[in-house]
């Protein structure tokens, strides 16, 4: 049986053959040359510039399943999109079928049970909005316009990881339409080895068209970012890691460097300005998350201070329109279990060094809730790292994409040998097979084996990809 993934090429296909695949369809199937294609090829990282042969745009699980049944009976390249927010663009390929799940947009909160049903192609906004209304909210990231789908098989890391876990630690079952067009469940009861394996191990085993999650209770917390010049890098840096490696789960902040944006709400008097921030969230009573940042507020008062009681929503798409669709972003990551003094020294050095107002370097927390799951658990195999680092070189014009590769690899090959040594697989580029293994350690050869139990021939190799073991 054989591991190699179909050829990349663009495909010879018979009209009536597409034309007939298109009848199948309850959603559009866009070619090019259809008005539509243009826009239906882009991918959230404009960096990416794919030209697929066919868009199959899903409304339902049937769908899916014939999208997944005409890719492997005409050997073509496959790529599945959900949010579309993977920065290598692996929501898309050249020359074949991108299954896209953008309109499968359904949810349903169960406030009895705290849990909420999600279909494939719903953006982490829909979710928010859906859940706040019952006071409660998934652990997912920082961005509300990312994808359901991708973040949850990678992972999962953001603002409630610390109090709730990883996005994967909420994940109660899945469905999902396997290489050979079978529907099945997953969850710990049913399929027990592949939901161990969709935990982290990405969309290599298959297209998830539904989650059910556990929802917490989360509705107004305190938070918000803090900003302060870069000659207190150092200092902001080193009080923060204190705080982090031993607060109560309910605090969570991240740590950035970042270019104060030239205009409102931000003060005049810092615009364009190079500033380290810690981006807060306290879950609990809005008083408590005051008075628990107090201290840093007198030790090291903050240039801009935006934290307070907050919705959770607004908290969580806080930065979507800094950062919009249609960007070129270049992305190199790493965990961390501590940054000792001359690690903080490098970061405030190239912290002084970004390229271009986008650009951006945050380190998220990952102790607290996640480290109440063993490695085995689940495949993300970072359980006992403290801290996932992203370096992101950001800009509207693709003639500088060399200078944020630039910077960001340097930055990157600097703070690497300080790192535990992989890195989550949601923050890295298309880097080869060795990253791929470093992110799984060693969870990879049980992937690799389920790999090869669910989709032997490799149909979804468009991904972080784990090949079936021999």
């Amino acid at each position: 049986m054989s591991a190699q993934p179909v050829t990349q090429r663009a495909p010879q296909l018979a009209e009536e053959a597409v034309k007939a695949f298109g009848t199948q369809l309850r959603g559009e199937l866009i070619q090019p040359g259809n008005a539509r294609y243009e826009e239906a090829r882009k991918v959230y990282n404009a960096m990416i510039d794919k030209s697929p042969a066919l868009i199959a745009q899903c409304r339902d699980v049937a769908d899916v399943i014939q999208a997944i049944h005409f890719g492997r009976d005409n050997q073509l390249t496959v790529a599945v999109r959900g949010g579309g927010h993977n920065a290598p663009g692996l929501g898309t390929c050249d020359g074949g079928l991108v299954i896209d799940l953008s309109r499968m947009r359904g949810i349903r909160v169960d406030p009895s049970n705290q849990t909420v049903r999600v279909d494939g192609g719903c953006l982490w906004g829909d979710v928010d909005h859906a859940t706040h209304a019952f006071g409660l909210a998934v652990p997912s990231g920082i961005i509300s316009t990312t994808g359901v789908g991708g973040l949850t098989l990678g992972g999962g890391i953001g603002y409630l990881a610390r109090n709730y876990g990883l996005t994967i630690d909420n994940l109660l079952s899945v469905d999902m339409v396997l290489a050979d067009g079978r529907f099945v469940t997953a969850s710990a009861s049913e399929n027990a080895d592949l939901f161990w394996a969709v935990r982290g191990g990405g969309g290599n085993f298959g297209v998830v068209t539904s989650f059910l999650f556990k929802a917490n209770p989360v509705q107004t917390v305190y938070g918000g970012p803090m900003f302060w010049p870069l000659e207190k890098t150092a200092d902001v840096f080193q009080y923060w890691q204190d705080l982090i490696l031993n607060a109560p789960n309910n605090i969570n902040g991240w740590f950035a460097f970042a270019t104060v944006p030239p205009g409102a709400p931000f003060p005049q008097e810092h615009h364009l300005q190079k500033m380290c921030v810690i981006v807060w969230c306290f879950t609990g009573d809005v008083a408590e998350g005051a008075a628990t940042l107090e201290p840093i507020r007198k030790l090291h008062p903050p240039a801009i201070d935006f934290a307070g009681p907050i919705p959770y929503p607004a908290l969580q798409s806080l930065f979507d329109a800094l950062y919009p669709p249609g960007l070129q972003s270049y992305w190199r990551a790493d965990f961390f279990n501590h940054y000792d003094d001359k690690a903080i020294e490098l970061h405030a050095k190239y912290g002084a060094q970004l390229p271009t107002m986008l650009s951006t370097m945050h380190i998220y927390p990952i102790n607290g809730a996640v480290h109440q799951v063993s490695s085995q658990d689940t495949a993300w195999a970072y359980r006992d790292a403290n801290f996932a680092q992203v370096i992101v070189g950001v800009d509207p014009d693709p003639n500088n994409n060399e200078r944020l590769a630039g910077w960001a690899k340097d930055y990157w090959l600097a703070l690497h040998p300080f790192s535990a040594g992989g890195a989550y697989v949601n923050m890295i580029m298309d880097e080869g097979e060795e990253r791929v293994k470093a992110a799984y350690r060693d969870n990879y050869a049980r992937l690799a084996q389920l790999k090869a139990k669910y989709d032997p021939h490799n149909f979804f190799h468009v991904n972080q990809n784990i090949r079936p073991a021999a």
